[in-house]
């Protein structure tokens, strides 16, 4: 079975006081995890701080990256500086990415193959648009995204990205896809991997729902046979929301 993941994606939030006190309360609620993974990514100002009061038992990750390793490129950050920083994993082609500062699908390949090179592990977000939904696009959309970021990758490469189904209409309007709906994309992601990875490789790739993941609802998405964790946002700014999904109730049930 998947080692389930559950990643608390911040954006533009929590100062590094903030970002060092909330990841010292989260010590203090959780043990050591051995049957499910957790990252936490905060804005980059808080990276290395928060490295310093992590453990084992508690990953870190980055909101994004260049993929160049140095230049002149004002504002960025490289996979390598990453790394120096404690990361573990990097969130690529999250939505607010491709909408806000036009990222495309060949900018996302290039970010997850910059990753790799340096061992981190990408956490590669895809989801359509309601209008794309609506129109019945879902398939094509997420597809077409999915292809792109893993063109040339090998199937041993393929293993270690996670990837992240986030319907664009429910990430933080407190809408979502309901369970069954969001198992039947992921199961379409996992068929596509087949295609670049084979059946084996596309068994070990772990896949996230996202899209107001919270408390309430997160041991629905988590009875499903091919949702393998969460990328959460804003339920994972509060240290006992974020527990309670972490803890998610359904692992048992799970084949």
């Amino acid at each position: 079975m998947r080692t389930p993941i559950l990643a608390a994606n911040w954006k533009m939030h929590k100062t590094i006081k903030e970002a060092v006190n909330f990841i010292l309360s989260l010590k203090r609620e959780l043990p050591q995890n051995h049957d499910r993974d957790v990252v936490i990514c905060p804005p980059f100002p808080a990276l290395s701080e928060v490295s310093k009061v992590l453990d084992g038992g508690i990953k870190l990750g980055a909101q994004n990256l260049h993929w160049e390793e140095k230049g002149a490129f004002t504002g960025e950050v490289s996979a390598e500086m990453l790394r120096d920083a404690g990361c573990q994993y990097v969130i690529i082609g999250h939505s607010e990415r491709r909408k806000y500062f036009g990222e495309s699908d060949e900018w996302v390949s290039k970010k997850v193959r910059a990753a790799l090179n340096w061992g981190l592990r990408p956490i590669l977000c895809v989801g359509e648009t309601l209008e794309q939904r609506k129109a019945g696009q879902t398939r094509e959309v997420v597809s077409r995204q999915v292809r792109a970021a893993l063109e040339g990758l090998t199937p041993s490469q393929i293993s270690q990205i996670v990837i992240a189904y986030e319907p664009v209409w429910a990430i933080g309007t407190g809408v979502t896809d309901t369970p069954s709906e969001a198992n039947e994309t992921c199961g379409m992601i996992r068929q596509m991997l087949e295609e670049r990875a084979g059946y084996e490789g596309a068994q070990k790739v772990r896949i996230q729902y996202g899209g107001s993941v919270k408390p309430e609802n997160i041991d629905g998405f988590m009875a499903q046979k091919e949702i393998d964790g969460a990328l959460v946002g804003g339920a994972s700014l509060d240290v006992a929301a974020f527990v309670r999904i972490v803890r998610f109730e359904a692992l048992a049930g799970r084949k």
